[in-house]
């Protein structure tokens, strides 16, 4: 009756001792998708027409796409990181395994709110001294985030850009997952073109920004009783240690600032509370605008936050 009612013979059962054929086999993680529905990847100049470089990118990362921008450093891949689908398509742009986690830019302290379980005091030192700039902060995640940035094992890689049009992409869009613009074994791309020729169609937008030699990323893991560095960029392990541990004062970098980077934005202390004119022995307190305990417990998932937190997305 059933086959009937369908208009035609339905498809004949298979006999319950006949096995399933396999499946064939899926990679996931290494097989690009497509990356605009018609394959064309555009490049679109930031100085000739910056409306239709943003409303471009945007576009592509509201689809899930995969978008090649300018940074304070080089040119990187960026996409929307609580797109699972975009995420996927960028593990696969890269060629690359899911055993090295996607980081994460923001575009202020605030989105740290129901991205991260904990901000320990000498984080809020390092964030304040150096974010925004070429710092990566690995952090313990936040429980309940509806992300895929790979096999992270509990922790989060943050970074706050200095480069206004990306800082403007995750005002938009939310948190954005970014990776160079290469794949392993190429050169890291310092132009627009450079990165086409790498990724092709991989990317269905590529802004051009211009030239792009910055400064690379200092990766530091606060996830334990001190900071401690993972791979030395812009940064040095000393002047690190110098933040973290209270030597230099609140919001303050020892030495010159990192090259391309602009004085970290931070409070200032109340001027009628200023500060020693030298450094006491113990661990100086930061200034009272500044948090001196980690911020409330993280809310679950994105977009939970409470008027209290931020909303880790943080898009328009």
């Amino acid at each position: 009756m059933l086959a009937a009612a369908r208009g035609g013979p339905g498809p004949a059962a298979r006999p319950v001792d006949e096995p399933v054929p396999p499946a064939a086999p899926r990679r996931p993680d290494l097989t690009p998708l497509p990356s605009s529905i018609g394959g064309v990847s555009e490049i679109i100049s930031l100085a000739d027409d910056p409306a239709a470089a943003r409303a471009g990118a945007l576009e592509a990362l509201r689809d899930g796409l995969l978008v090649v921008v300018p940074t304070d450093s080089v040119y990187a891949l960026v996409a929307d990181a609580f797109s699972k689908a975009a995420t996927q398509r960028m593990f696969g742009a890269k060629r690359r395994g899911r055993s090295v986690p996607l980081p994460v830019v923001i575009r202020s302290q605030r989105q740290t709110t129901g991205l991260v379980e904990d901000i320990p005091e000498f984080a809020e030192r390092l964030m304040a001294a150096y974010w925004p700039g070429p710092v990566t902060l690995v952090f313990a995640a936040a429980e309940g985030l509806t992300w895929d940035v790979g096999d992270a094992k509990g922790t989060v890689s943050l970074r706050m850009p200095t480069d206004d049009f990306l800082l403007g992409l995750v005002g938009a869009i939310g948190p954005l997952v970014v990776t160079s613009a290469n794949r392993k074994g190429q050169p890291v791309p310092t132009t627009a073109q450079q990165a086409k020729e790498l990724l092709g169609q991989s990317a269905a937008v590529y802004i051009d920004g211009g030239e792009r030699r910055g400064a690379t990323s200092t990766i530091v893991d606060v996830t334990r009783d001190r900071a401690h560095v993972l791979s030395e960029g812009a940064v040095s392990a000393a002047d690190f240690e110098a933040v973290a541990t209270g030597a230099t004062p609140w919001g303050q970098r020892p030495g010159p600032a990192p090259a391309d980077t602009p004085p970290a934005a931070h409070p200032a202390p109340s001027p009628a509370e200023p500060p020693p004119a030298e450094p006491p022995p113990a661990e100086p307190t930061p200034p009272s605008a500044a948090p001196s305990a980690a911020p409330p417990a993280a809310p679950a998932g994105h977009g939970g936050a409470t008027a209290a937190s931020a909303d880790p997305r943080g898009g328009e």
